[in-house]
């Protein structure tokens, strides 16, 4: 007998996953496939001289008492069993320019967000309270972001434009530049991307700023483990190769490469969007949506070096530092001079375990486009498919990593001496490990002229399959979450998922 799941996943980023463990919890039969020795898609860590390294998640927003994602991972039962270290509440993330010693921060909780920054700006405090003020009404107009409420967008708000906005709220170009800091977030684009795309972001971060113990990868690992409670299968080196449908053009099957046939009711793509379509095959698709997907543009890639330290030699840090060469180059971040490479980047530290106030490693990431890299695009390197990908490419990655720990030494003076090991991932990396196009980081370009353009409802043509994770508009783990129990609603129902979503606040609320 053949048998047949419920629903099956392609792909276990933290959207698959999410989804898998929605429709587990409801009794459905659930399959998911990864291709991938490691679960999770950017949750994945990596180790190296016994440590452990991130590579997409480097820190969450949202998780205290109350707050959105708090309440998802709650529902999903993965809250309590999570490792966390809260950042540093008077500046989580501290933004800086060129040779200016000051570090401006992001700070905590609203009140003390203004507080902060206003110790200097202190005669833009009101502005300040604005700019606040304008996060909240942006969020709480956003489908499930507050968890239930909201069912449809708001036109008017998609398409206000972050640059416009901020040079709304304050004349001060350095408070602008200091209040677009972390825009790295969204691939530093703040000219042409819609205001709710930087307002959905920074506000789970003020609202709280948490860094995972042990890496990112723990969220995967809890969900992994729930889902087999549930009684889901899940799979790792299972790639999909081809999508089978049947003779009345519905989705039946799907068969791996190693040959292996997997039959389900219905399906949920979590996996590169044009790979998608590609599997599929661009004949069953309406040429309107193709089109449409093939005229987006990837977000940035990005390069990222990973310094193993001598031990009790760099001062640990409890924030992020957001560096950039002047103040204006915020505004596009990610458009750079190669030969004035890294013009920006994103540090972050990790504690040592015996002696939490020296660091063990240093984490930095600053932009790179995937032409910087193309000469090697032939190439596939992962644990699951392991080649080298030739000298050249060791020697470019090699000469990245030394102008990076250069402008890493104007901020870290002796650094060099401190360095035990270093460790790079380029672009090539992101695309092999999480399958993204071209290596980028959040899925594609967002604007503010055209927001509908690149926003895809979980619901395809094909009438049992749907579609998640961070192409299907929102990215980052909030986004890709709240995307998840989307594309659950338009399985189950919205009032379902509502029912137990109100439920489940109410219960938290009477303990």
């Amino acid at each position: 007998m053949k048998k047949t799941y419920d629903i099956l996943i392609i792909g276990s980023g933290i959207g698959g996953l999410v989804s898998a463990l929605i429709l587990a919890k409801e009794g459905l039969k659930v399959c998911v496939l990864e291709k991938n020795n490691q679960y999770g898609g950017n949750l994945q860590t990596f180790s190296r001289d016994k440590l452990i390294f991130d590579t997409g998640v480097h820190y969450l927003g949202g998780l205290s008492k109350g707050q959105n994602l708090h309440q998802f991972f709650s529902y999903l039962e993965i809250m309590d069993d999570l490792e966390l270290q809260k950042m540093d509440e008077n500046g989580y993330d501290k933004i800086t320019f060129g040779d200016d010693e000051i570090e401006y921060p992001h700070a905590q909780g609203y009140d003390n967000f203004v507080e902060q920054l206003s110790k200097y700006f202190p005669e833009e405090r009101e502005n300040l309270e604005d700019y606040c003020e304008e996060i909240h009404r942006i969020c709480n107009h956003f489908p499930r972001y507050n968890v239930i409420g909201k069912d449809s967008y708001s036109e008017e708000i998609l398409h206000l434009n972050t640059k416009r906005f901020i040079e709304s709220i304050t004349q001060n170009t350095k408070l602008q530049s200091v209040l677009l800091g972390s825009n790295f977030l969204y691939a530093g684009d703040s000219e042409n991307i819609p205001f709710y795309v930087h307002a959905l972001t920074v506000n789970s971060y003020i609202q709280s700023a948490y860094k995972c113990v042990k890496g990112g990868s723990q969220i995967s690992k809890l969900l992994i483990r729930k889902l087999r409670e549930y009684g889901a299968d899940v799979h790792k080196h299972s790639e999909v190769s081809e999508i089978i449908f049947n003779e009345n053009n519905v989705l039946s099957s799907v068969k791996t490469k190693s040959g292996k046939e997997y039959f389900a009711k219905q399906f949920i793509s979590n996996i590169e969007i044009h790979t998608l379509t590609k599997l599929i095959g661009e004949e069953k698709l309406k040429k309107s949506f193709l089109n449409r997907v093939l005229s987006w543009e990837p977000v940035s890639s990005c390069f990222s070096v990973y310094l193993v330290l001598k031990p009790q030699t760099i001062s640990n840090f409890n924030y992020n530092i957001y560096h950039y060469s002047s103040e204006e180059s915020v505004w596009n971040a990610y458009r750079y001079d190669e030969k004035a490479w890294p013009e920006t980047y994103m540090l972050s530290s990790t504690p040592s375990k015996h002696h939490p106030e020296f660091a063990e490693s240093l984490t930095a990431i600053s932009y790179m486009d995937f032409e910087e890299v193309k000469a090697w695009q032939k190439t596939v390197n992962t644990i699951a498919e392991e080649r080298e990908r030739g000298k050249q490419y060791e020697k470019f990655k090699l000469e990245k990593a030394e102008k990076m720990i250069d402008a890493l030494e104007k901020k870290i003076p002796n650094l060099r001496g401190s360095i035990k090991n270093i460790y790079t991932s380029s672009p090539l990396s992101y695309r092999d490990y999480i399958g993204s196009f071209e290596g980028n980081m959040y899925g594609y370009i967002k604007s503010s002229e055209n927001p509908l353009k690149t926003m895809v409802s979980p619901r395809t043509k094909i009438s049992n399959l749907f579609l998640t994770g961070q192409t299907v508009n929102m990215h980052g783990i909030l986004g890709c979450t709240i995307g998840a129990f989307n594309t659950c609603a338009e399985i189950l129902g919205k009032e379902k998922i509502d029912e137990h979503l109100t439920q489940m606040i109410k219960n938290n609320n009477e303990i």
